[in-house]
């Protein structure tokens, strides 16, 4: 009985160590969940090496370097760009130059407009080239030459032309809907200088004197009612070797005059005339005799 009791206490006390041994679990993942998670493990790394070589060509394509992008450079001076850039919205800048020894080209397809406002975002001064010409607005227009001389310059009170010539290239010449006023006019070395109204008068006037002088050629005064030269103060002085007065009306004597018998007595013509003038300036010419004729041939001074 004691025998037993020992079998088993032996078989329970065994039964006791097995229970008491551990149970291991295994961990991780397997079946097709593992293949899934290599697969999306792999994905993320093609996707990887796209995106890497995305970048790459980007920057090859872009030119990316450490000074800037493209052709466009930062410097210590500001922005360089080098060659042909285009711009889609407005551009803000305090200078732009070109290289040295090279020209700035601007070009749009519509207009090119340059604006200058202060700062109450108010218009000063704007500049427009478009295709229906050249624009410019602001309270003065000045042009220079490189040494600095006034070549041009334009406002709203008066337009001064400051080059040592003005050429006038059309063929109608220049014209003047108002007076004009000017120390000198000369024609170009070989050429007539023609002053001419063709439906209004022409006048000259000046506070001193007008001088009208042609070293190697003719002065020609044509007008279709009158002309007239009116001194004031002084006196017109013709200075010329000769002096000629064409198609003045011929002076007409009486019959009753002795002038007129003695010339038809005689029966010759008469080529000897004088010069008279009449009480209202009118100039006529009157048959010459031994005495002034004047008086007997003034028929035409009424």
């Amino acid at each position: 009985m004691v025998q037993m009791m020992t079998q088993e206490h032996c078989t329970h006390r065994n039964h006791v160590q097995s229970s008491d041994k551990p149970h291991v679990y295994k961990v991780g993942i397997y079946g097709w969940r593992k293949r899934c998670l290599y697969f999306f493990i792999l994905l993320l790394m093609i996707l990887i090496l796209i995106n890497l070589a995305l970048t790459i060509w980007i920057l090859k394509v872009m030119n990316f370097t450490i000074d800037g992008m493209g052709n466009l450079r930062i410097t210590e001076k500001g922005l360089k760009l080098e060659g042909p850039s285009e711009f889609l919205k407005p551009l803000y800048a305090k200078e732009i130059q070109s290289k040295p020894g090279r020209p700035l080209f601007l070009q749009s397809s519509r207009n090119v407009s340059v604006n200058v406002v202060n700062g109450n975002n108010q218009l000063l001064t704007q500049l427009i080239t478009g295709s229906s010409g050249f624009k410019a607005r602001g309270k003065m227009f000045e042009v220079k030459s490189t040494s600095g001389k006034l070549l041009f310059s334009a406002d709203e009170k008066e337009v001064v032309v400051g080059a040592e010539r003005l050429r006038v290239m059309g063929a109608e010449g220049a014209t003047f809907s108002k007076s004009v006023e000017t120390p000198h006019v000369r024609a170009e070395p070989f050429k007539e200088l023609r002053l001419e109204s063709p439906t209004r008068a022409l006048l000259m006037e000046a506070p001193k004197g007008i001088q009208i002088l042609a070293e190697a050629g003719d002065i020609q005064a044509i007008c279709r009612n009158e002309l007239r030269l009116e001194s004031k103060d002084g006196e017109i002085s013709l200075d010329a070797r000769r002096i000629r007065l064409m198609r003045l009306p011929e002076g007409k004597a009486s019959s009753s005059s002795p002038s007129s018998s003695s010339s038809s007595s005689s029966g010759t013509r008469q080529t000897v005339y004088e010069v008279c003038v009449c009480s209202n300036g009118r100039l006529f010419l009157s048959q010459a005799g031994t005495g002034s004729t004047c008086p007997i041939s003034n028929s035409i001074c009424l």
